[in-house]
């Protein structure tokens, strides 16, 4: 008897393993050949599996991070609020849990950033939040580069008048960079990594400084050459740029 229950928690802990694993290289595919309607389903499909770990709900959360940014940049607010309401709810409970809380303070950092996205009017309320949240993120780990990204993301999208840089924002991305190649173990096909080496391209080429732009492209296109937004959208309008000179 003690064996079959031992056999039975072993098949468990495979079939949760393979498809954690499942899960993460479909939002990888979903990503990189910009299919959202299909990272969209993942999340839907997690979101139906009974008594998940931790570590499981992380992941989700994740991947509503990745989606919400996707839909508020595709002016799609509706499908935003839900899935910004799905992330609150699981940042709630590995917060009650005590979870990886240099992570979800960085994720509540994110994601008020992601309310003022939708409502702009909350700027002024809960904006230094975000702030706080990422500050309290790097407090309890100063080596968690999502909470340089969140950095990088509030003087990105903060205006020019109101203290905002894009040269700033571009530091906290680099410092996130940096201490994201000291885990070479999250590395292999992560969306997370290209879509932060992509962002810092695309800022350089804002400010017009297309070689760096340049270096960023190419690093993102030689660990995914298939990377859609990168390839068939970005690096095109670099060389545009380029010819223009």
């Amino acid at each position: 008897m003690e064996r079959k229950k031992l056999i039975l928690f072993l098949v468990f802990i495979l079939h949760s393993f393979v498809s954690f694993a499942s899960f993460k290289e479909e939002i990888y595919y979903a990503y990189i050949s910009n299919k959202m309607e299909l990272w969209q389903e993942v999340i839907d499909k997690i979101n139906k599996i009974p008594d998940k770990s931790n570590e499981t709900i992380l992941e989700q959360l994740n991947y509503c991070y990745g989606f919400v940014g996707w839909c508020l940049g595709n002016k799609k607010k509706d499908i935003a609020k839900k899935y910004l309401q799905l992330g609150n709810e699981l940042i709630t409970k590995l917060e009650q849990k005590k979870y990886k809380l240099s992570v979800i303070y960085a994720y509540k950092s994110a994601f008020i950033g992601y309310e003022i996205g939708i409502s702009p009017y909350k700027a002024p309320f809960i904006g230094s939040k975000s702030i706080e949240y990422a500050y309290q993120s790097i407090k309890f780990d100063s080596s968690n580069y999502f909470a340089y990204i969140q950095l990088g993301n509030a003087e990105y999208y903060k205006p020019a008048i109101f203290g905002g840089s894009k040269k700033e924002a571009i530091k906290y991305f680099l410092k996130a960079l940096k201490f994201y190649n000291s885990k070479p173990n999250e590395i292999n096909k992560d969306w997370n990594l290209l879509h932060l080496l992509a962002t810092i391209g695309k800022i350089y080429l804002e400010i017009n400084d297309y070689n760096n732009a340049k270096l960023y492209f190419d690093k993102a296109l030689k660990i995914e050459p298939n990377f859609h937004w990168v390839k068939n959208e970005l690096y095109p309008l670099l060389s545009t740029k380029i010819r223009k000179q």
